[in-house]
Parts: structure tokens; C-alpha cells; sequence
């Protein structure tokens, strides 16, 4: 099971049909494209900062192992290495970016796949705005009994009316 994480911009009341066509599900899970393609990964999917950052890496690792003379062998397995922590660290990369960009994380699901994870994500959404829908109706000033609200419960002397 994958966790998902809904994100979706600031502006949006919670269980806004219609922001649900601007959300966006990040699985945090390990991301193979990243792994084998870097930072065309985060430029195909307009994530430019952190795409920056990447190839930014990429460069200062082979540089540095261009003026160390490492072999060909170690540099292969240090690349390998770093292309395993950007596939492990490009979800993490895509929720920092939209939190950057005014798209916080507003729910998490667990699901098996993405069509699950969005069944999940759409239920949860459209439930808040039932919820809000539900909350703005009038509620009576006082209780039904006639008395006073407290918040005590009754568990205190000064709580109980005077007999």
C-alpha cells in the first residue's frame, strides 16, 4: 500500500468540486523515471527548481570525480548512487516544490494504486463539503433541556442547579 498526498493551492474552500481538477496526488513511494531519467523527470513535469538542483548535483559529482581521477568504474557507481537518492527523494522533491507554490499538502490517503488513491481523495473531498454545507445551518441558541450550556457536565457542584 502506497500512501498518496492530495495537494491542492491555497485559494480553494475545502470540498470545492472544481478544485479537484487542479489537484494533485503525489504517491511517496519510489519514482523509477527519476531514477533513470533525473532531472528531465522534474523539467518534464515542471518542477524546475528542484530539476535545477538536481542536474546542479549531477555536474558537481562529476566534476569531482573528474579532478580526483576516480575510474570509470567508481564514477559509475557513484552516479548509479545518486541516481538511486533522486528515486528515492523525488516524491519528497514534488510535495516541497507545490508547497513552495502555494499548494500545501491538504489530505493523505492510502491505497494500492492511483485509481484507488483517487476514489479515496474525491469521497473525502465531496464528504468536507457536506460537512460545510451541513455546518451553516442555524443552530438553536440554547439547548433543548431549556438550560444553560456548561461545560462542566455535571460533575461539579456549581454546575448542578441549586435544589
Amino acid at each position: 500500500m502506497t500512501t498518496y498526498t492530495l495537494h491542492v493551492p491555497d485559494e480553494v474552500d475545502p470540498g470545492e468540486p472544481e478544485a479537484l481538477d487542479r489537484a494533485k496526488l503525489v504517491p511517496d513511494a519510489f519514482v523509477w523515471p527519476a531514477f533513470w531519467f533525473s532531472a528531465l523527470w522534474f523539467f518534464w513535469h515542471r518542477l524546475w527548481l528542484a530539476g535545477l538542483l538536481v542536474l546542479a548535483a549531477e555536474i558537481v559529482v562529476w566534476a569531482v570525480g573528474l579532478t580526483l581521477g576516480l575510474h570509470p568504474a567508481v564514477g559509475f557507481v557513484i552516479a548509479v548512487l545518486l541516481s538511486w537518492l533522486i528515486g528515492l527523494e523525488a516524491s519528497s522533491l514534488r510535495r516541497w516544490t507545490y508547497a513552495r507554490t502555494g499548494r500545501p499538502i491538504r489530505d493523505a490517503v492510502t491505497a494500492s494504486d492511483v485509481r484507488e488513491a483517487e476514489v479515496k481523495v474525491v469521497a473525502r473531498w465531496l464528504r468536507a463539503e457536506g460537512a460545510r454545507l451541513g455546518s451553516e445551518a442555524p443552530r438553536p441558541a440554547t439547548p433543548a433541556n431549556g438550560r444553560a450550556a456548561s461545560p462542566a457536565l455535571g460533575l461539579f457542584p456549581e454546575a448542578q442547579s441549586p435544589r
